[in-house]
């Protein structure tokens, strides 16, 4: 297995262990990432997941050894396009070539990046919710020296943080895009020293887990379903999202804060 987790009470780190290939993802790593996030978001138990590569490498991107086998025309057709192929209508999609970049998770994910996130690892870095960058770590479009797409939601993402401009001038070029940069553009959300990136983003897992969950998962939901939509519609979908949430948990915290709780922004006694 190329994918272990480690379960510390309810926050999961879902580690990616192909240290030879800097972790960069071939079909039976994708599978496996996908087993992962399938089972950390269908565990009642688990509330935020941390993705972390092994071995200074949060993920090279796609295998180019694999891709290199591709040449073959009915290996391209069968596994590239036929097996990844979105099907018509509202079936699930099937796993990117990456494995989880398709998949529309309950449930709250934090990357841990340390070293490089690069091609196809920058792609799985922007699928999750939150990225915590090492100092030393960087993004870009690697793939771009090789004429390789991206194909796992990068185009997507990428100009919905940043917007369109700054977007194609990063895939365009394929530079190095640092951790400091990262951060001033809205590419990652906390930057870190060498070394700590996990840590920080389990302890941020923890402090999100704490809190009571139905609010988080439905402000979480309206977030990302709501990014375009007219605000009409928008504050609609928010209103179905959360208004059952406050009279599962919303009332009693607010018992708790008459009662003493919270006092002065005080995070602690809740």
């Amino acid at each position: 297995m190329s994918v272990v987790i480690e379960k510390a009470g309810d926050v999961w780190t879902i580690i990616h262990d192909r240290i030879e290939a800097r972790n960069a993802v071939d079909p039976q790593a994708g599978d496996d990432l996908v087993a992962a996030f399938e089972e950390f978001d269908q565990n009642p138990d688990a509330k935020v997941a941390v993705f972390w590569g092994k071995g200074g490498a949060f993920c090279a991107g796609w295998d180019l050894k694999y891709g290199s086998t591709l040449t073959d025309r009915d290996k391209f057709q069968k596994e590239l396009i036929e097996d990844l192929a979105f099907p018509v209508g509202s079936a699930p999609a099937p796993r990117g070539p990456l494995g989880p970049s398709r998949m529309e998770l309950s449930k709250p994910v934090i990357a841990a990046i340390e070293g490089p996130a690069v091609a196809g690892g920058m792609e799985l870095a922007l699928w999750c919710d939150v990225r915590v960058m090492a100092e030393s770590a960087y993004l870009g479009v690697y793939c771009r020296r090789w004429g390789i797409p991206l194909l796992d939601g990068g185009t997507v993402r990428l100009p919905r943080l940043v917007g369109q401009g700054k977007a194609l001038e990063i895939t365009m070029t394929g530079r190095k895009v640092p951790a400091d940069e990262c951060y001033q553009i809205g590419l990652c959300e906390k930057v870190v020293p060498e070394g700590d990136a996990r840590a920080a983003a389990e302890e941020m897992a923890r402090d999100i887990a704490r809190f009571p969950q139905q609010a988080v998962l439905a402000d979480r939901r309206s977030i990302i379903e709501n990014r375009g939509l007219p605000v009409r519609e928008a504050l609609k979908n928010e209103w179905f999202n959360g208004a059952q949430a406050v009279y599962n948990e919303g009332a009693a915290g607010a018992g708790r804060f008459r009662d003493g709780a919270g006092r002065s922004g005080d995070f602690g006694n809740i």
